[in-house]
């Protein structure tokens, strides 16, 4: 039974990943609705880099600490098998954990652009859209300072 439950979250998991982007890109809840300072400019250099991924669902966690328990719990007898599945459930719960970081981390860019208007700006942002150096792009702004690239 446990078995299947973590085959089904497993393959929930694989396919909320396969889910496509919308043509225009990705905005946060937060992003909508609010005012954007927009600004030419020109790609200058991008950079691939990777958006870490963080824990939010301890999906992670809570799956391979029950994975660590039902191993632990297959060796030795008695007072050693409870001791041998706890210390089972806690390496299934830091390697759950690393794995579900991993499975969230995102590819992103580094993107370098001279302003129209003069000076650079370095901003980093999910892998949604590719760039070339010599792009004309737009560079929007928001009061808090978040930024974004997007093509013209």
């Amino acid at each position: 039974m446990m078995l299947r439950a973590t085959g089904l979250v497993v393959l929930a998991c694989s396919l909320a990943a396969c889910a496509a982007p919308s043509p225009g890109g990705t905005y946060s809840r937060r992003d909508v609705q609010r005012a954007w300072t927009v600004e030419q400019a020109t790609v200058a250099d991008i950079t691939e880099v990777d958006i870490e991924g963080r824990r939010t669902t301890g999906i992670g966690q809570v799956g391979g600490g029950a994975i660590g328990w039902s191993l632990g719990r297959t060796v030795g007898h008695g007072g050693g098998r409870v001791i041998a599945a706890t210390v089972g459930a806690v390496a299934g719960a830091v390697a759950g954990e690393q794995i579900e970081r991993n499975a969230r981390k995102q590819k992103g860019y580094e993107i370098v652009v001279d302003l129209d208007k003069g000076g650079s700006v370095a901003i980093v942002q999910p892998a949604d859209q590719t760039f070339a150096a010599g792009e004309r792009v737009r560079v929007y702004t928001r009061r808090d300072g978040s930024a974004r690239v997007a093509k013209l």
